[in-house]
């Protein structure tokens, strides 16, 4: 089945293709990887060589993608497009209905985190409550750092999967 979008992009600039990757995947390597395959064929293919292409990339990668979201419950990042601030208020939209001592526990969560781990907590938010990322956040603090990377990995390849798709609709 043809996507207009994923033909369009199929033949707009490297710039321009680039910039419609990053939005769904903050990693440059990640995005520059998508645009050389192009032309992509169809939308199944297109979610094939995502991951793909996922599975090659390093920490360093990995790292860069995880710093264009913000925080659970915060606005926005330091690096992200306007368009990938708007997804992930979406995508996050389970943690603004939270209590005052649900948002305080996520927040503290959030720094313990980054102070354990060095990068920001990422979760696939997307039909989750602020109670459910809490208690993901809480089981996860207990990893690892390898392991919580990895993790944190596969969660970004599902944001990155979901956000697709929304570009695909756009």
């Amino acid at each position: 089945m043809r996507n207009s979008v994923l033909d369009e992009w199929n033949q707009a600039d490297e710039s321009a293709a680039a910039e419609a990757m990053l939005t769904c995947c903050g990693a440059q390597r990640w995005a520059t990887q998508m645009v050389a395959l192009r032309p992509i064929a169809n939308v199944a293919a297109l979610s094939e060589m995502a991951d793909s292409i996922w599975a090659t990339m390093s920490e360093s990668d990995w790292l860069k993608a995880f710093a264009c979201h913000p925080r659970i419950g915060e606005r926005k990042p330091a690096s992200a497009s306007e368009r990938s601030t708007v997804w992930s208020q979406q995508e996050q939209a389970g943690a603004s209905s939270g209590s005052n001592d649900v948002l305080r526990k996520l927040a503290e969560g959030n720094a313990l985190y980054e102070h354990r781990f060095g990068f920001t907590f990422i979760v696939c938010a997307t039909g989750k409550s602020s109670d459910e990322m809490l208690a993901i956040l809480e089981l996860r603090l207990a990893n690892d750092r390898m392991a919580e990377l990895k993790e944190a990995a596969e969660q970004q390849r599902q944001i990155m999967q979901l956000r697709l798709g929304k570009w695909l609709l756009s």
